[in-house]
Formats: structure tokens, C-alpha cells, sequence
């Protein structure tokens, strides 16, 4: 084995995943195995989602692998940690990848990581297994893309390499070296229907404060549609899903691709259900009328507020009032609408909060998700707050998510402010639909929520 690649998620490990059970495997991970078996290296892969630290650790004292590379995000660090150390227990030279790592070089490498590899990881691994198997550390600053310690005191750090253009060239993701049936079969027992993941594009360009873009930069490169719809063609013939996840950070970010994805899978005779994220500028009736006709059952919009002076802080260049006619007009050609919400951004106010709860009752999503946001390093949004992040945990039990902002309302209050929102959606559902007989139980339960967060808002509670 020339290299063992793996991760920091354990699915069993975590209480909150165990409780939602829609587990993905790593295509990032699986991309450099393809590409790093198709050059001829003999790759291991170690997927820890349904595993243990503790098989983690026999495999490798079994194995004793030379090389290990560990891909790292905001879920994983203590995990991660935890395995650099065994790792380097067991001789191997270690190699970190993934956003989280790229935003902390020098931690990752005080702990013990030998190399850090900073944006796509395909040809920066395919010349550093090479280079380590002839010089070991020694040299390194000729290889593009990397990271390393050169004494006790001093990092270097490589310049940028370019980004792959031609994504038709990649190979697949090496499903077949994971257990992909698994993932299926519990997403079938948990969701009735089972799912598999892929991505179409890499890179956002759009240039939100609070996303981080520390793999992919601002690029966007898209496959082309025959190539997409091929792996579509595998993915149902080997592994029977029932839906596909798209895990594009904007999927209809170019129309004339879709509408060329859409026919290239109706001249083939391919339709599955599928859901998948987009943005309102990037949605109108015949993209709708297009999705609807390939299968989207649902549609994730990030509409983060309500509030059009907060969304043009975070940068968004969203319309909240476009987006709420989005919600409508997606369901009303039979696509659920999902929304982000994020609460707690930097300058949000009392009236902000009603703005997002107003939003949120004119065009009533199937569903929101909220979010407490967190300054990730590298961002603007952590720059712009940097002298007030205060850290919850100790950075190596932790991570960003664990980051609040002196002077912010307290996580209790935007707690009582979710479910206010909730309530809210909820009564004005109930509303809204003709069957329902609303009881007064119901509106004195309700109202009870308001004034909660009423109380809360009052006393004015803040982080710090």
C-alpha cells in the first residue's frame, strides 16, 4: 500500500448524526483515490462513517500503512486529531486535507501532521507519494500546493497550484472502496427511500462573507452534461437508489447547462427524484418547469433573512422578496422549497428578526433549517469580527461551530427565537389551510412561545 486514505466522521460517534441518519461517503476522499489509482498507486481507503476509533486503530497497527492522508472539515477535527496521533504512533508520515485544515496550517502541523495540502488534492498527492517515497520531508518546497514545518520555528508554504480544468477527465469517485450498499440501506430503513450523492461542479463563485472557500477558491468548473449523465447511468445500475442528492454548492448556477443536462438524460431515458441546492437569481419558470420534469422533488434555497439590509451585508446579492415568489413558484410545480436560515449575523437587530419571520409566513417554505452563525477562519465575516471571537471549547476538542461573538445575543435567546419562528410558520399553516380547525389550545400555546422570546428580547441577553 502506498497510501491509506480516510476521514474523522463516525457516524455512531456523534448523537446529533445518529438522531438524523442521512450519511454521504466522502466523494472529495474518493476523488484522489480514482485518480490516484488510475495513475498507478496502490490506495487504501479506510471509510470511518459506520466504523469506530478503535477498528480504525487495529486496521492500521494491521496495515502499517507508509503514508496516511486524512481529509478534515468542520465536523472532524477532534477526530482527526485523534487519528494524526495514532498515526504517527504507528510510523506513518501523515498528510491533512480539507477545508478545515487549509485555515490551520500551523495547528495541524504542531500536532503532528507532516504535510498540509491547501485546495484540490488530485495532483498535489499524485507528485508528493512520488517525492516521499524517494526523499522523504526533505525538499519539499518544489511541489505546488502544500505546507510543511522546515524547523521548530518556521512553515512554509508553497505557491497556489492551478486548478483541474477539464473535469471530464477525472475519474469517477472510487465508490467500489467503500461499502456504498450500506449507505443505501440505511438511508432506505431510516427515509424510506435510499440515496447516493454526486456533485456536478467545483467552486462557487459567488462571494458570500461567511463561506468559506478555502479548497476551491472562487472558481467554477462544471462537467459536461454526457459526463455527469454517465455516472448517473452507474450509480442506478450499480447500486438501485431510489434518489439522487446533487451536492453542487448551486446547481442551476448555468441554465444553458441544465437544459442540456435535461435532455441528455430524457434522450437516455433517465429520470430518478433528486434534491439538490440553488439560489434564487439563479431560478425562473422554465428552469423551475425543467426541474420539475427531471425529478426535483426538492429544492434547498440559502435564504439566510428576511432582512434586505442583512442579506446585503452578508454580500449575498439575493432578493428576499424574489425569493419568497421562488417558494411559490416551485410549488407550484410540485417541488418542496427548503430554506436556510441564519440568525445571529453580525448587526442583526430586533427588526431583522421580524423581517426573516415575516418572510418566512408570506411564502411559507415545506421546510427551513436555521443555523446559529460562526465566524469560520478565512472568511470575511471572521475578519470583520476577529477581535471579539471568543472560543466555547479548547481549539483541539472544537471547532469553528464552537466560535460565538462578544456582544451577540446569547444562544439561548436565538434557541427561543428558532422555535419562535417555527411557531409562527406553524400557526400561519394552520391558518392558510381549510381543513384544519385551529383550537384555542393551540393559539394559547403558540402565543406562549411569542412571549417567551418577548421576555428574552427584553432583558436583552448578550454573548460576552
Amino acid at each position: 500500500m502506498d497510501i491509506l486514505l480516510t476521514h474523522g466522521y463516525y457516524l455512531y460517534e456523534d448523537p446529533k448524526e445518529r438522531a438524523v441518519m442521512r450519511p454521504y461517503p466522502p466523494l472529495g476522499l474518493l476523488y484522489i483515490a480514482s485518480h490516484l489509482k488510475a495513475k498507478g498507486f496502490d490506495v487504501g481507503v479506510f471509510d470511518t462513517t459506520f466504523s469506530s476509533p478503535a477498528a480504525f486503530e487495529q486496521f492500521v497497527a494491521r496495515e502499517r500503512p507508509p503514508v496516511v492522508g486524512i481529509y478534515a472539515n468542520l465536523m472532524t477535527r477532534p477526530a482527526v486529531l485523534a487519528q494524526i496521533r495514532l498515526c504517527k504512533h504507528y510510523g506513518a508520515t501523515v498528510i491533512v486535507g480539507g477545508p478545515e485544515p487549509a485555515n490551520y496550517i500551523d495547528e495541524y502541523l504542531a500536532r503532528g501532521a507532516d504535510v498540509v495540502v491547501i485546495g484540490e488534492g488530485e495532483r498535489t498527492m499524485e507528485e508528493l507519494l512520488p517525492h516521499l517515497a524517494r526523499h522523504g520531508l526533505s525538499g519539499l518546497e518544489a511541489i505546488e500546493g502544500i505546507a510543511y514545518r522546515i524547523d521548530e520555528d518556521r512553515v512554509m508554504q508553497t505557491p497556489s497550484r492551478p486548478y483541474i480544468e477539464d473535469l471530464d477527465a477525472q475519474p469517477f469517485p472510487d465508490r467500489a472502496a467503500i461499502d456504498m450498499d450500506k449507505y443505501v440501506r440505511i438511508w432506505r430503513t431510516h427515509h424510506r427511500r435510499g440515496s447516493v450523492s454526486l456533485i456536478t461542479a467545483r467552486g462557487c463563485p459567488y462571494r458570500c462573507t461567511w463561506c468559506s472557500h478555502a479548497v476551491y477558491g472562487y472558481s467554477h468548473r462544471r462537467r459536461s452534461p454526457q459526463n455527469v449523465a454517465d455516472e448517473v447511468e452507474h450509480l442506478l445500475e450499480a447500486y438501485g437508489p431510489d434518489m439522487l442528492w446533487y451536492a453542487d454548492d448551486v446547481f442551476t448556477i448555468k441554465p444553458s447547462w441544465l437544459f442540456a443536462y435535461a435532455d441528455e438524460l430524457k434522450r437516455r431515458g433517465l429520470k430518478i427524484p433528486f434534491e439538490t441546492i440553488s439560489r434564487e437569481d439563479r431560478l425562473n419558470e422554465e428552469i423551475a418547469q425543467t426541474l420539475a420534469e427531471m425529478g426535483c422533488f426538492r429544492l434547498w434555497i440559502g435564504s439566510e433573512s428576511g432582512s434586505q439590509r442583512l442579506l446585503d451585508a452578508m454580500q449575498r446579492r439575493t432578493d428576499a422578496a424574489r425569493v419568497r415568489a421562488m417558494i411559490r413558484l416551485l410549488q407550484h410545480h410540485g417541488i418542496e422549497a427548503g430554506l436556510f436560515i441564519m440568525l445571529g449575523y453580525e448587526g442583526e437587530d430586533l427588526a431583522d428578526l421580524e423581517a426573516t419571520v415575516a418572510h418566512l409566513k408570506a411564502a411559507p417554505p415545506d421546510q427551513f433549517l436555521t443555523t446559529l452563525s460562526y465566524p469560520i477562519k478565512g472568511t470575511p465575516y471572521y475578519e470583520q469580527v476577529t477581535d471579539r471571537v471568543m472560543a466555547l471549547k479548547p481549539w483541539d476538542e472544537g471547532s469553528d461551530r464552537d466560535f460565538t461573538v462578544a456582544g451577540r445575543r446569547s444562544r439561548r435567546f436565538y434557541h427561543h427565537a428558532t422555535r419562535w419562528m417555527t411557531n409562527e410558520v406553524a400557526w400561519q399553516k394552520h391558518r392558510q389551510s381549510p381543513h384544519t380547525n385551529v383550537t384555542q389550545m393551540t393559539k394559547a400555546f403558540i402565543g406562549a412561545k411569542i412571549g417567551r422570546l418577548g421576555m428574552l428580547m427584553t432583558k436583552n441577553e448578550v454573548e460576552g
